[in-house]
């Protein structure tokens, strides 16, 4: 199988609808152990969710914003795997005045706070479980949306998060290869989960994916990113680092939306 013998982290398992979540099941009946990681108040939501996979996981504490959690998460799995052959990083959170078309009016501490979580975690989660990857190598996955070149409605300062967040993912592969570990992103389309209920907008966004998309676009399947994730974890891409995969339905490569066959 794909990922057999595999052992992976996955954060973010907060909804059965979202990416990490389909990443958790798609990588179990790809042949991985897993555990998942959450903290505070939310860490119910995750235990629940554990349970609604094939396999009921472990979860372990780790607020992405500690580097003390991280290096305890790094002992804990020592003990129990003695190495970690890849992680997902899907975490992401802004406050409610860094959204919702208040651009010019976010204050510093806001816009700090987006990108601490949204971003900056990638690099502390990744040092703090290096010790796991650096003898073996294996693959780091965080969760894009794409803002490269493009400014969405109402998404702000956790656009600036996630366009950073990109960055962090090009200097970690650039410092992390030499111990043959691969850093890459997902650029997710819109998908309708409990994280997207939060981002003002998002019914406008996903009202046109799908005619812009040539494949076409289903916002309540997370499956074809959790499969594309599992792939990066995999070995099957072992020259690939500091990408950006895009699972839209081809959404970023149209620069307008298709209304007909066009010529030929």
């Amino acid at each position: 199988m794909l990922l057999e013998g595999k052992k992976l982290l996955v954060t973010g398992v907060l909804d059965r609808k979202s990416i990490a979540f389909s990443v958790a099941e798609e990588a179990q009946k790809a042949g991985a152990e897993i555990v998942l990681t959450s903290f505070g108040r939310v860490a119910s939501i995750t235990r629940m969710m554990a349970k609604r996979l094939p396999t009921q996981p472990d979860v372990l504490e780790l607020d992405a914003t500690r580097a003390e959690d991280a290096a305890e998460v790094c002992d804990e799995l020592e003990q129990r795997w003695g190495r970690l052959d890849g992680w997902v990083h899907s975490i992401a959170n802004a406050p409610s005045d860094a959204l919702g078309g208040n651009f010019l009016r976010t204050p510093w501490e806001s816009a700090a706070a987006a990108y601490h979580i949204s971003a900056f975690s990638l690099k502390t989660i990744a040092v703090g479980l290096l010790p796991l990857m650096q003898e073996r190598g294996g693959s780091i996955v965080a969760l894009d949306f794409d803002n490269s070149t493009m400014a969405w409605p109402s998404y702000d300062w956790m656009g600036v998060s996630k366009a950073a967040l990109v960055a962090v993912v090009r200097y970690l592969a650039r410092d992390l290869g030499r111990y043959g570990i691969r850093v890459n992103a997902v650029a997710s389309g819109p998908l309708r989960t409990i994280a997207a209920k939060g981002v003002p907008g998002f019914d406008l966004v996903e009202e046109a994916w799908g005619r812009r998309a040539p494949l076409g676009w289903d916002t309540t399947n997370p499956t074809p990113v959790g499969r594309s994730i599992c792939a990066l974890l995999s070995d099957y891409l072992p020259a690939t680092t500091g990408e950006v995969i895009h699972v839209d339905g081809g959404h970023h490569a149209m620069g307008t939306e298709i209304t007909g066959s066009g010529p030929g």
